[in-house]
C-alpha cells in the first residue's frame, strides 16, 4: 500500500520533470490520483508512464497556451495547444462554470488536447458551485461499432455529477464500451481472462483473451452484442465523439490519436488532437436550488431503500462505490500491481527521483 500523499508528490515531480509549470504539475497529479482514490486504477498512476512516453515522442506540450477560439455568452471552443488533458479539461470546466454563473449554463468544447484522466473528476468540479456538471471525451479508436470488425470509436466516457442536500452527490462516470481499455490492461498484468462480451477477435468472434487488441481484435460497445443492446452503447459512444470532436474541431472516429506512443497518429487527420465536451448547469436556472436538492435527497433515499435481491445489501447510488473506496484508500493507502510499481520505479530512475 502506498500513502496517497507519497504517490501524489511523486506524480507531481514527474510532471515537473516533463517541463510542466508548478501549478499545472500539481493539477495534473491531483486529477491522476483522484482516479486511484476512487478505485479507477486503470486511469491513475498506472497511466503516468504513458504520459511520459507521449511527451518524449513530442506529442504532449508541457507548457500549452490554451486559448478560446470561438465564444458566445454560454459557450466556448478551446484550443488546448497540445497540452495535457489532465490540465486542459479542468481549466475548460472552469470556463463552463464561469459562464453558467453569468447566464445559467455553460458549455465548452475542446480540441487539440490529450487524454484527460477520469471524466468524473471534471464533472465533479461543478458541485462546489452548486451546479450540475457534465464531462465527456473521445479516445483512441479501439471499439468496433455493432456488426463491424473495424475499430472506429474510443471507449468515450460520460460523467454527470449532481449535488444533493444531506446525501453525497450523485456521480455517474462510465465508459460507453463494455469495458475501458485500462480494465483489459489490468487483466493483462494479472494474467487473467476477460469476461465474455468485452472483446472480439479481428474476425468478429467472441473472445476472452485479454491481449486480443494486440492481435487485431476490438473492444465491444456497452451491451456486448445486438441482443444485449450494443447498438445503444454504439449510439452513446457516437454522441460523445460528435459532441467532443466534430463540434470542437478535434479528430473523431478512427482519426483520434492513439494513447500509446509506439503508434503514430493518423497521417490524414480531420482535426486537431483529442476532443472534450464539458458543461455546467446552475440549478437555480431551472428551479430553486434548495428545493431541487431536497428532492434529490428524496430521490436518493427512495432508491437506496428499494427492495433488493437475496444476498444483496442495498441498492447503490451512482458514486457510492467510488466514495467509499476514497475513504478507505485515504486511510489505508493505495494498492499497486507489481507491473505498475516497476513502471514507477523506472520513472524514478529515469528522472532521478525517489519513489
Amino acid at each position: 500500500m502506498y500513502p496517497y500523499r507519497q504517490l501524489f508528490d511523486f506524480a507531481q515531480e514527474v510532471f515537473l520533470c516533463m517541463g510542466c509549470p508548478p501549478k499545472d504539475a500539481k493539477l495534473a497529479a491531483e486529477v491522476l490520483l483522484e482516479a486511484d482514490l476512487r478505485g479507477v486504477d486503470s486511469h491513475g498512476v498506472a497511466r503516468l508512464s504513458g504520459y511520459v512516453r507521449l511527451w518524449e515522442a513530442g506529442r504532449i506540450n508541457p507548457k500549452p497556451k490554451m486559448r478560446i477560439v470561438h465564444e458566445t455568452p454560454s459557450t466556448a471552443t478551446i484550443d488546448g495547444d497540445g497540452g495535457l488533458g489532465l490540465v486542459i479539461a479542468p481549466r475548460a470546466m472552469d470556463i463552463a462554470i464561469s459562464k453558467a454563473e453569468q447566464v445559467g449554463t455553460g458549455w465548452v468544447t475542446v480540441k487539440n488536447s490529450n487524454h484527460f484522466g477520469i471524466a468524473g473528476y471534471h464533472a465533479m468540479e461543478a458541485l462546489s458551485s452548486d451546479m450540475i456538471g457534465i464531462a465527456m471525451t473521445n479516445a483512441s479508436p479501439l471499439v468496433a461499432p455493432t456488426f463491424s470488425t473495424e475499430r472506429m470509436l474510443g471507449t468515450n466516457p460520460i460523467a454527470v455529477a449532481i449535488p444533493a442536500a444531506k446525501n453525497p452527490p450523485f456521480v455517474a462516470d462510465f465508459a460507453t464500451a463494455s469495458a475501458a481499455n485500462g480494465k483489459l490492461e489490468i487483466l493483462q498484468r494479472k494474467e487473467k481472462k476477460a469476461p465474455v462480451g468485452w472483446i472480439q477477435t479481428k474476425e468478429g468472434q467472441r473472445s476472452t483473451n485479454a491481449n486480443e487488441l494486440k492481435e487485431g481484435g476490438a473492444l465491444l460497445p456497452l451491451g456486448g452484442d445486438k441482443t444485449h443492446g450494443s447498438h445503444k452503447g454504439y449510439a452513446l459512444a457516437s454522441i460523445v465523439d460528435i459532441f467532443s470532436a466534430v463540434l470542437s474541431g478535434a479528430n473523431y472516429g478512427p482519426w483520434v490519436p492513439p494513447f500509446v506512443s509506439f503508434l503514430d497518429p493518423p497521417s490524414d487527420p480531420v482535426g486537431e488532437g483529442i476532443g472534450h465536451f464539458l458543461g455546467a448547469m446552475r440549478i437555480d436556472a431551472f428551479r430553486p436550488a434548495d428545493e431541487f436538492k431536497k428532492h434529490m435527497d428524496n430521490w436518493i433515499d427512495t432508491f437506496r431503500s428499494a427492495s433488493v435481491k437475496k444476498g444483496e445489501k442495498s441498492v447503490l447510488i451512482p458514486g457510492d462505490p467510488e466514495r467509499l473506496m476514497t475513504e478507505k484508500r485515504l486511510k489505508k493507502g493505495i494498492p499497486l500491481l507489481t507491473p505498475v510499481e516497476r513502471d514507477l520505479e523506472a520513472l524514478a530512475k529515469r528522472f532521478k527521483l525517489k519513489l
